[in-house]
């Protein structure tokens, strides 16, 4: 019986497509989470090996592999609670179709990661890809209350818990939470809600790189706490200059009183964009890293941000560049070599600073990994780890590299 044979026996006939891949990789496409459990464990027993994907509109699907197995029928939403402002859902629900019910129920995921259009919650909770949102409401694991994934030995194993008052025990949570399917396939998500806010207000401000700087760090001492604090790369935004956009989601009365105290402490130099201006500023510069052939960000500290954009500038170029100055994230986006990527994550890990890598093509990602052991004795933790949840190697992942 052949590989695919077998798989149909395994999930039935629709579970997979033979004609899905442009490199000729079965796809699976589980209906549910026993299910991947079921693929699982069986490819341990045969020694399949498998990739993961989502949508397959972030992380090109071209990892080499027995299967492809895809989440997209894992689409369903079962429980959102507004009172507890906590919702269930699976991992391959799109976020678009998330957010939106949501926002029928008066809820929000303060999350705007890269590629959001298309993507798939478990993609963003693997990546823990964030955006500039990041800098109001945390990063992807503060959205989480807990996940349920299934290991590459086709264990189902659940994490935290459904509401905020259960979440307790041992944290799986954040190693899956940008572990890019390393240490197993998320099926199911518990997420932290917070309010639809009633008011949503942008303001931008165009100049040289080193006073929209200055001026993110009069914000910061100013004590305001903006949702969004972010400076991008003319290219980005899509402007002559760099541009530092700012936004404010709340209450209407917080929002005009946030406003009225950003144009106080910088002289009243940022100009309100209109809603629709606004929607198409953020989502532009969301959208822009998707079609990047590398994306990578570097997380440093807060009063950090001016000398990395300086180093990625030398060694990179930083035509596409977004950076969170408050909380020292930066992305980066472009066309880079294995060489140039290998060099800066060297510098950076001189300096104790990840490099993650986001997307690239296989060949890239084989190389360079998604992380690397920026500090001594990581890479024995992170091997130990891939023993313990994927002990036949099930899963085809470039979480290192090869260097």
């Amino acid at each position: 019986m052949s590989l695919v044979d077998r798989v149909r026996a395994l999930l039935g006939s629709d579970a997979v497509d033979l004609a899905a891949t442009p490199d000729g990789v079965p796809r699976v496409a589980p209906a549910s989470p026993d299910a991947v459990a079921l693929l699982l464990g069986t490819a341990r027993e045969e020694g399949w090996r498998l990739r993961v994907e989502g949508a397959g509109t972030w992380l090109p699907a071209d990892a080499p592999a027995d299967l492809a197995l895809t989440t997209r029928r894992l689409d369903k939403i079962p429980a959102i609670e507004p009172q507890d402002l906590s919702a269930t859902a699976e991992a391959g629900i799109g976020c678009d179709v998330l957010r939106q019910q949501l926002a029928d129920r008066g809820t929000w995921l303060a999350l705007d990661p890269p590629g959001l259009a298309g993507r798939t919650l478990g993609s963003v909770v693997a990546t823990a890809s964030s955006g500039p949102l990041r800098q109001g409401f945390g990063p992807v694991r503060d959205h989480l209350l807990g996940v349920t994934f299934v290991t590459g030995d086709g264990r189902v194993v659940q994490s935290g818990g459904k509401v905020v008052k259960n979440v307790a025990g041992y944290d799986l949570t954040k190693l899956e939470a940008g572990g890019f399917g390393a240490f197993g396939v998320i099926v199911l998500v518990h997420l932290r809600l917070r309010a639809l806010p009633r008011a949503d207000q942008t303001l931008v401000l165009e100049g040289t790189r080193e006073d929209l700087t200055q001026v993110a760090e009069d914000i910061a001492a100013a004590g305001l706490q903006p949702a969004a604090l972010e400076l991008m790369s003319p290219a980005l935004a899509r402007r002559e200059r760099w541009a530092l956009a700012v936004r404010f989601a709340g209450s209407a009365a917080l929002v005009a009183a946030d406003e009225a105290g950003l144009r106080a402490a910088t002289g009243g130099r940022f100009t309100a964009l209109r809603a629709d201006e606004a929607h198409g500023c953020w989502m532009r510069a969301a959208e822009s890293f998707a079609t990047r052939p590398v994306t990578f960000r570097v997380g440093g500290l807060p009063d950090s941000s001016d000398e990395l954009l300086d180093l990625l500038q030398h060694q990179v170029g930083d035509e596409w560049v977004s950076a969170s100055p408050g909380v020292g994230a930066i992305r980066w986006g472009g066309e880079t070599t294995v060489d140039r990527l290998r060099r800066l994550r060297r510098t950076l890990a001189g300096l104790e600073v990840p490099l993650t890598v986001e997307r690239a093509a296989w060949p890239l990602r084989a190389a360079v990994g998604h992380f690397g052991a920026y500090r001594e004795g990581a890479g024995p933790l992170i091997a130990g780890l891939r023993r313990t949840f994927d002990p036949g190697e099930a899963f085809v992942v470039a979480v290192e590299g090869t260097e």
